[in-house]
């Protein structure tokens, strides 16, 4: 059996196949992660990264070939598809390979004369490591590396949308001959992921759906293991009434709008105080007018598609019941009528109410719900209405109002004013159903570790 990649941006055309992974084909690869683990954990964290910065190098070395074939299978901008590969190569992967050995060195707790107490960081062992479509390059990055820097081997898989971009990750890394079993890839669908996580394994990395988040946590509930769970989230902008909006209206229009509004993090849902609510809809009305649809191989496209027909059939039936329910397209750009595939016209939604599915559910795709408040409790409560707690944004000229309603917000990451900038060494993760645990930087390569507590009595040691 194959997947077959195809193109959303170019009318579905085929790009290429991948086998999908037969029973046997996962089960071998699990065992033998199994067999390789203990040597693994056992050869050091020096030693293991030493082994994987060559794969960083060559990575960095074909960003344009990542970069293009990213494109290709999901419809990203070209230009987001560099930035995504060279972020996650020359940003993430190169701090968690350059910390690593800081971040899992062992801690002392306690010394005195008497008696030493320091804890070790251990891996648990093998991990299955489920990565989504939107970001497949960085997710794989965040999935793979920093397990293995910690010790532990791993069974990847990619996303069905983009198997072609998961078998050159697979290719790549493969080129620099780790030990028999430390990594591997499966290539399926939802039951293939099923298969893996029924396995012999010992941890469950997943970012992806909270869907498919909680279906995980309820199998390693039966299987006493842990979770790395980064899910869904329909992050607020909450936006007070002493703002300059031309200024913050690029912020906030990309906040919502990159990847095609595709982004786990971004912003979902404006909350805007309502005396200034009028002239920042103008000002991203603005913003939208003048942005490019279109191929997203060429340089100067700003939107491109959706990544597959079925997504751009949820996006529109969220529309279509906000619509139904009194929303106002506030703005909407229009596909150009020689585009074919899975693209769907950026909106501006005003006249929202909470019992639309663009306020209830996370909305993956580009339109943006506004709603306005009059007081600051009101802006609190509207933005913590929501089963999700991935992040958020607050915008205002008064710093310690903005903090103090950062402080009231349900969420793993706030950014206050500026272009969010999550820095590596940044522990990523939400509240609620955004998930749990936390990925990136010391916290995040902990997370992926046992923790051993050793101690001895000075006078016990003999030599």
């Amino acid at each position: 059996m194959k997947i077959i990649s195809t193109s959303p941006a170019n009318n579905y055309k085929t790009i290429g196949e991948v086998d999908v992974s037969t029973r046997e084909e996962v089960e071998a690869r699990v065992q033998a992660a199994q067999n390789a683990k203990t040597a693994w954990k056992e050869l050091g964290v020096v030693a293991r990264i030493k082994l994987l910065e060559p794969i960083r190098d060559e990575f960095a070395k074909r960003t344009e070939e990542i970069a293009e074939l990213i494109s290709r299978e999901m419809g990203k901008p070209i230009t987001e598809s560099r930035s995504e590969v060279d972020r996650y190569t020359n940003g993430e992967l190169a701090w968690f390979l350059e910390n690593g050995e800081t971040a899992l060195a062992d801690e002392s707790t306690l010394v005195d004369d008497e008696s030493d107490h320091y804890i070790r960081y251990e891996p648990y062992g093998v991990v299955a490591a489920i990565a989504p479509w939107n970001f497949p390059f960085g997710m794989a990055i965040w999935g793979i590396f920093p397990n293995l820097i910690a010790g532990n081997t791993v069974v990847f898989k990619a996303s069905e949308e983009c198997p072609l971009t998961g078998k050159l990750i697979e290719d790549i890394i493969k080129n620099h001959n780790l030990p028999e079993g430390v990594f591997s890839e499966v290539y399926g669908a939802g039951d293939v992921g099923k298969q893996l996580v029924e396995g012999d394994i010992d941890l469950i990395w997943f970012t992806g759906s909270t869907k498919t988040g909680k279906s995980l946590y309820k199998t390693a509930a039966d299987k006493f293991i842990k979770v790395v769970l980064e899910m869904g989230g329909s992050n607020p902008c909450v936006v007070f009434d002493d703002v300059d909006v031309s200024e913050i209206a690029p912020v906030i229009f990309s906040g919502r709008f990159q990847n095609c509004g595709q982004v786990c993090s971004s912003l979902k849902r404006l909350i805007v105080h309502e005396s200034v609510a009028d002239d920042l809809i103008k000002e991203l009305t603005k913003l939208l007018e003048t942005k490019t649809i279109g191929d997203p191989l060429r340089e100067d496209t700003d939107f491109s598609s959706l990544v597959a027909k079925r997504q751009q059939i949820l996006i529109q039936e969220q529309l279509d019941d906000a619509l139904g329910k009194g929303a106002t397209i506030a703005a909407q750009k229009d596909i150009p009528k020689d585009l074919e595939g899975a693209f769907f016209a950026p909106a501006l939604l005003t006249n929202v109410s909470k019992d639309m599915r663009v306020w209830r559910e996370e909305v993956f795709g580009p339109i943006f719900p506004a709603v306005t408040f009059r007081t600051e409790e009101e802006a609190v409560q509207l933005a913590n209405d929501t089963p999700y707690g991935l992040g958020a944004r607050v915008i205002s000229g008064d710093k310690h109002r903005a903090m103090r309603v950062a402080s009231k917000i349900d969420a793993g990451s706030i950014s206050i004013n500026l272009e969010a900038r999550f820095a590596p060494q940044d522990p990523f993760g939400g509240f609620k159903n955004s998930g749990m645990g936390r990925e990136r930087g010391i916290h995040g390569l902990r997370e992926l570790c046992q923790i051993k507590v050793i101690h001895s009595r000075q006078d016990s040691i003999t030599v």
